[in-house]
């Protein structure tokens, strides 16, 4: 995936989807579904910078378009865009940063004199992109969700990888959990690697510490992305939150205890597989942006990640 622009007479396609890693990758199945219905465009993906690695290994995007948000505008002249197509959302602003582009076609879910369908509540994120390629006339496969072989080698093959961070607090699973699951772990024979991001590398730290695994098991804050999809894809189990790192786990089929919060399962648990989704929804306060774990998330014990990861022949 290069950087370069487009050939000269190379009709361009551009994706918005602004958002973080998880976000990518349930919406792979509807990328998918685009390069199959536009083989002569030049496809790009607006988002952050950092996902570039990750992009790359979709298989269907040629570019990415570095984007933090929608605070500012697309910056693209308009008219140059052939096709837009808005993974972002359906409000207003996602949509007038489109339509501020001039493109000859928007596609997006229906607002106010734009074609699409209804946005639906309740379903499952790729389902819900996938449902608006095929509104759309571009058939789409929820199941076309995998990731090409990550480029580089995995820095711990086969290694119990448990991703230690989450973006916002109210997915933060103890740390004294986390350790207590690591060390039991190690103590049935497995390697384990700490994962995170720099900002989490102090969490992941104090989940080593209270694991009595030294230091060298945590890798948080030392992976760049293409070694952190590296370790994931080689590793023997994920233990995450529902974050990137799950998200991850999916992609590459690999075995996966994930500790659902304020998300529910049913729009952003992983597919049929190796994976165990864990949480308790009669507790779910739903706030995503909270400071405090989500009571669902607080409700899933140590010993119910060990009974999950038995489940998968780890144990």
């Amino acid at each position: 995936m290069g950087s370069s622009s487009a050939g000269k007479d190379q009709p361009e396609l551009l994706v918005l989807r602004a958002l973080k890693l998880g976000d990518l990758l349930v919406a792979v199945p509807a990328l998918r579904a685009l390069r199959r219905a536009f083989p002569e465009h030049r496809i790009s993906y607006a988002a952050q910078e950092w996902l570039r690695p990750v992009v790359g290994l979709v298989g269907s995007v040629d570019d990415l378009l570095p984007l933090h948000g929608l605070d500012v505008p697309i910056p693209l002249v308009p008219g140059r865009i052939d096709v837009a197509v808005n993974l972002h959302g359906s409000g207003p602003e996602s949509t007038g940063r489109l339509q501020a582009l001039a493109p000859r076609v928007l596609l997006g879910h229906s607002g106010p004199g734009l074609p699409g369908p209804a946005w639906r509540h309740g379903i499952h994120e790729r389902e819900r992109w996938s449902e608006l390629m095929d509104w759309h006339g571009i058939p789409a496969d929820p199941l076309d969700y995998l990731l090409l072989p990550p480029r580089t080698a995995s820095p711990a093959p086969g290694a119990v990888v448990i991703h230690v961070g989450a973006a916002y607090g109210s997915r933060l699973w103890p740390v004294e959990r986390f350790a207590a699951v690591a060390a039991e772990l190690h103590r049935a024979g497995h390697e384990v690697v700490f994962t995170g991001s720099t900002g989490e590398r102090p969490r992941a730290l104090a989940v080593a510490e209270r694991a009595g695994l030294p230091e060298g098991t945590v890798a948080a804050g030392k992976l760049g992305l293409d070694a952190f999809a590296a370790a994931v894809a080689g590793a023997a189990l994920v233990i995450s939150a529902d974050t990137g790192a799950a998200h991850l786990a999916s992609a590459y089929s690999r075995p996966s205890v994930v500790i659902f919060g304020p998300a529910p399962v049913a729009e952003w648990g992983p597919p049929k597989g190796p994976h165990i989704a864990l949480t308790d929804e009669s507790q779910r306060v739903g706030d995503t942006f909270a400071v405090e774990p989500d009571p669902a998330l607080l409700a899933v014990s140590v010993q119910d990640v060990l009974t999950a990861a038995a489940k998968l022949e780890l144990l």
